[in-house]
Formats: C-alpha cells, sequence, structure tokens
C-alpha cells in the first residue's frame, strides 16, 4: 500500500499512533483547521502522522462513524486516497513542504503555499484544489459540517430561547396533561403564560391551588360521563329487557274456555311450549319453558292429551300437565287382550262399537307389525301381543287405524330394544313371535310381579322334551278362556278335555298359535330371564291374587287341597 509523505522533521509512522484508525487524520486535521478559522486559543500541535488507508477497490472508505468524508492532509488539504491495486502510481516517497510561519502565540501568520498533492485537471478525487483559505469554500471544514468545540475560556453563552408562540395545548410535565387539567385558570393572573415564562419547577411544583383546579375539572368529567353512563345505561337495561328479560305471559290460571290439547311422543319443553301456545294456552314458548325449568317435577310431563284452559301463565299450565286431572290419555293396561282395547279406541274416538275391531281385521297388514309376526297359523288376532300397554294421545277426530299403528309401532319398538330375534334363539324357542307368546302366558298367570320369573320357568320346564310330569303340555286356564273369550277361573274337566281348538293348552302339546293379550314390561323381562329353581307347578290358592309354586306332583296337589279348601269345596 502506498504510504504518503510528511513534512521534514516527522516521526515515521506507526499503526499504533494513537489517532489511528476511524475518525484519525483527515477528522482531527479538518477539526483543528476548523477551531483556527473562527479564532479560537492558539496551540501548537505536532506534527502528527499520515493515516494509512483501506483499499479504496473494494469500496471501503474511513470517515466519522458510519459516514464517508473526502480525506485532508495536516494543511487541510484535500488529497485522493489510494487508487485500485490496477489503477495505482506509485508516488514519491517523501515530499518537502514550506513550513508557515507562526506568530508568538503559536498560530499561523499568513496563507499555506501550494500543496504539492493539489489534484490536476484530470484528478477526479480533487474536487477542492485550492489552498486553506483561498477563495473557494471549504464545505467540509466549517462549523456546519461538524463545528469543534471551543476551549472553555472562549466559548460564547448559549443564546436565549426565544419564547414559544401560545397554543391551547400544553403538554405539561408528564407530556400529556392538558391545559384544562392543569389550572389554566390560574388565579396569580398568569392565565395563558408559556412554560418558559412560568418555569419548569412551578409546573412540577403543583401548590394547592393547581389541586383545588384540578380537582374541580375531574368533578366537571365525572358529572359528563356520569350523565352518559346514566343514558347508555337505561337503554342498555331496555336492551337486555327486549332481549333477555321475562317472556310475554299470561296471568292466573286461565280465563275458563276449555281447550284440548295432544302432546306427541317425544316432545321436549320446547315443542310442548309450541303446542300450548297454538292453542292458546300459555302466551309464549320461552315462559312455558322458563316454568318448566323451574318446577321440579317439570321434566315428568309426558305426551298424551291433556284438558287445559286458555290464557293460563305458564307456571298453571305446568302444574295442571303434572295433574292426572288434566290428563286424558288412553290407557292400555298390561295384559289386556286386544277385544277389550278395539272398545276402549272406539270409546275415545266416538265412533260406532266394533269400529276399531273391524279395521284390525281387514287393515292388519298395512299396521305396521313385523316380518316374523305374520303368517303364523292359526292365530286367532295378528294384532294380539303388539297393542302395547302405555298411555296413547287419543282424541275425538283421529281414525282407528292411526291409533292401532301408533300401538304397533311401540310393541315392535319394544320388542327390537330387547333384541328378541337373538335371545328367543338362546331360550330354545322358534323365533320372537314364541317369546311374545311366552311373555303374554307370564301377564296372564301370574298374580304378581314377584310371580313372573317362577312362571317363565314353569313354562319353559314343561316345554322340554324331558319333561315326563305334563309331557310338554301347558294345562293353562288362561289359554283355554282366551279362546272363549271369558275369564273363568272354575272350568270343569269335561268341558276343558272336549274342545281340541289349538289353544287349549290341555289337549295340545307346546304354546298356543300367538300371543292371549298384551304384556307389559316386567311380563318380557321374566320371559327373558326365568328363574332356575326347578319350578315345576303353581296354584292360585285362594283363587284371586296369591299364587304358590311346587317341584313335584306331590306338593302340587298339596296346595289344589289348599285351594279346595278356600273354595268351600
Amino acid at each position: 500500500m502506498t504510504e504518503y509523505g510528511r513534512g521534514p522533521g516527522s516521526e515515521p509512522w506507526h499503526p499504533d499512533d494513537p489517532l489511528y484508525g476511524d475518525g484519525g487524520w483527515g477528522g482531527q486535521q479538518a477539526a483543528q483547521q476548523a477551531q483556527q478559522s473562527y479564532g479560537g486559543q492558539p496551540q501548537h500541535h505536532p506534527q502528527q502522522p499520515q493515516q494509512q488507508y483501506g483499499d479504496w477497490g473494494t469500496g471501503e472508505q474511513h470517515g466519522y462513524g458510519d459516514q464517508s468524508y473526502p480525506q485532508y492532509d495536516q494543511y487541510g488539504q484535500q488529497y485522493a486516497p489510494q487508487q485500485p491495486q490496477h489503477q495505482q502510481h506509485q508516488a514519491p516517497q517523501q515530499h518537502q513542504h514550506q513550513q508557515p510561519q507562526y506568530d508568538q502565540n503559536g498560530w499561523p501568520t499568513g496563507s499555506y503555499p501550494q500543496d504539492p498533492y493539489a489534484g490536476g485537471p484530470q484528478d477526479p478525487y480533487a474536487q477542492q484544489p485550492a489552498p486553506y483559505g483561498g477563495e473557494q469554500s471549504d464545505y467540509y471544514g466549517t462549523p456546519e459540517a461538524y463545528p469543534p468545540p471551543e476551549p472553555p475560556g472562549r466559548r460564547r453563552p448559549e443564546p436565549e430561547r426565544e419564547p414559544e408562540p401560545g397554543t391551547d395545548w400544553d403538554p405539561g410535565p408528564d407530556q400529556g396533561e392538558h391545559a384544562f387539567f392543569a389550572g389554566g385558570d390560574d388565579e396569580d393572573g398568569r392565565d395563558g403564560e408559556p412554560d418558559d415564562r412560568r418555569g419548569r419547577g412551578e409546573r412540577r411544583g403543583g401548590g394547592k391551588e393547581k389541586k383545588r383546579r384540578s380537582g374541580l375539572a375531574c368533578l366537571v368529567v365525572v358529572a359528563v360521563l356520569g350523565g352518559g353512563l346514566a343514558g347508555v345505561s337505561y337503554f342498555g337495561y331496555q336492551f337486555y329487557q327486549d332481549r333477555f328479560g321475562s317472556a310475554p305471559d299470561f296471568a292466573g290460571s286461565g280465563n275458563g274456555e276449555q281447550v284440548t290439547v295432544t302432546i306427541p311422543k317425544g316432545s321436549g319443553g320446547y315443542a310442548i311450549g309450541q303446542v300450548l301456545k297454538k292453542m292458546g294456552v300459555v302466551k309464549s314458548v320461552d315462559a312455558f319453558v322458563a316454568a318448566q325449568a323451574a318446577n321440579p317435577d317439570g321434566k315428568n310431563i309426558q305426551d298424551g292429551v291433556y284438558t287445559l284452559q286458555k290464557e293460563m301463565s305458564a307456571a298453571s299450565a305446568v302444574e295442571l300437565m303434572l295433574s292426572p286431572k288434566s290428563r286424558d290419555n288412553l290407557i292400555i293396561a298390561e295384559g289386556k287382550r286386544n277385544a277389550a282395547v278395539y272398545e276402549l279406541i272406539d270409546a275415545r274416538l266416538e265412533v260406532e262399537k266394533g269400529t276399531t275391531a273391524k279395521v284390525a281385521e281387514t287393515r292388519w297388514k298395512t299396521l305396521g307389525l313385523p316380518d316374523w309376526a305374520v303368517n303364523h297359523p292359526n292365530v286367532k288376532d295378528p294384532l294380539e301381543g303388539f297393542l302395547f300397554p302405555s298411555s296413547y294421545a287419543v282424541a275425538k277426530g283421529q281414525k282407528p287405524e292411526d291409533v292401532l299403528r301408533q300401538m304397533v309401532a311401540r310393541a315392535t319398538e319394544k320388542y327390537e330394544s330387547l333384541d328378541f330375534e337373538t335371545k328367543s334363539e338362546s331360550l330354545g324357542l322358534e323365533g320372537p313371535w314364541e317369546l311374545v307368546t311366552v311373555a303374554s302366558l307370564v301377564q296372564a298367570e301370574g298374580k304378581t310381579h314377584d310371580d313372573f320369573r317362577k312362571m317363565a320357568e314353569v313354562i319353559y320346564n314343561r316345554l322340554k322334551p324331558t319333561n315326563t310330569e305334563t309331557n310338554q303340555k301347558l294345562q293353562f286356564d288362561s289359554t283355554f278362556n282366551y279362546l272363549l273369550g271369558q275369564s273363568e277361573i272354575d272350568i270343569s274337566e269335561s268341558e276343558i278335555n272336549s274342545n281340541p281348538d289349538p289353544y287349549n293348552t290341555y289337549t295340545n302339546k307346546g304354546l298356543p298359535p300367538g300371543p292371549i293379550g298384551n304384556p307389559g314390561d316386567d311380563a318380557l323381562q321374566a320371559a327373558l330371564k326365568p328363574t332356575r329353581d326347578g319350578w315345576m307347578y303353581f296354584v292360585a290358592t285362594d283363587g284371586m291374587d296369591k299364587t304358590e309354586f311346587a317341584r313335584t306332583i306331590a306338593e302340587h296337589q298339596k296346595l289344589v287341597d289348599k285351594f279346595n279348601a278356600s273354595r268351600g269345596n
């Protein structure tokens, strides 16, 4: 790298020179000559070594901080830095400069001689060829570029700042306080006085008067905000009442006008409320839903037909629907035969007696029986066992086939939920049809629910091929009574033995052709889970409600004697 010479008597340049690096030679000399031009204190500076510059071919320049400035020698003259390697010219190793004359204080007395490094007309880096102090201005050596600090003795006092123009906004000590809160209504006659005149100390002092003014301002703001909040609260309350307030509701227990309401199966509170609102019982669905939720027994409202009044309060409607007085459903009891059910439907629909039985006889195939419940020989009524015991919403104006279809659907759903098709095989039966038949026998012969499982075991034991006690004959009075459409207890042996009808289990082995009634839940469960105690016989010893069981024929005879004694025979 080319090394530039210095004046006579200078020491060789050394890398450890304290002026080495960024802001070195060029920045120091520029600061010195700027200080001289402004009449600073005379100082004598020894010759400084010339800084070694980086490779300009890589775009590297040394200056002050991150900026790049033209480089100057000790006399303030600009010179061209090192050229890229492929354009470098060998510079003279040393040049002699004429030394300027200094006065007794060490300051120069005349102009500097021509800089031997001043570039020629073709030198692109020689932007300022004139010597320092010449007619052409040195823009990098002026106070505007980087004014040097003056000695303490020669520093001029800092000019007094002109007061800022008054404004309506006073940032205050926290740079964010409005004049209204900073005490703009000062009572000491300084209203609107600029901050510079009043001083920051006064602004920060915060005397009693200022606190009093600030408190008054806060009260005014609170009053304004409070009024606005009150308005917002009023409209918010009205909005809440409209959206989330109490639902419209009637008062009282009704206007005296009765109405029959039918609630479909599976209806929840909202669906029930819709029906009641449509019939004019309640004023809104939401009121009914809320009243039902508030009543501890509200969830117990069932489907069916209810006799209510119009314009009832929702709470009154819920209470009445939970009372048996309002229920007007058709109730089918457990074990009831189809013939009796048909008569009940006729009476409820107010149609001619026998209408429903005729529909069942002629349209039974269209009422929804499952496939396994059809095409069984010698069956007296294909719908027997499928008018499931329950509560049904039946009212005048409905059609008999619609009522029957509803009952068949309920029974079919029940049998499917109990998986009759699969479990019938495990019980040694030929399909679910026979399982329904067993359940109907359990329902007919059992006197109490405690008897049902024992009665189911008696049936299964008598159906076994190994049964040598009755030779697979059930010998049930209930099947003979069904055959005759009666419910007699005292049946003569001659009458029984003379009737060969398939429903007569005294003369025919195995089960009757089909169910003899409509079994309820307990009888169905007993048919699925009979006892395993070896019961083979049973006798209604009191003729009515008490049934006793036996395992052997000898035990059975004792029970027969007990029954005869109760009858006075």
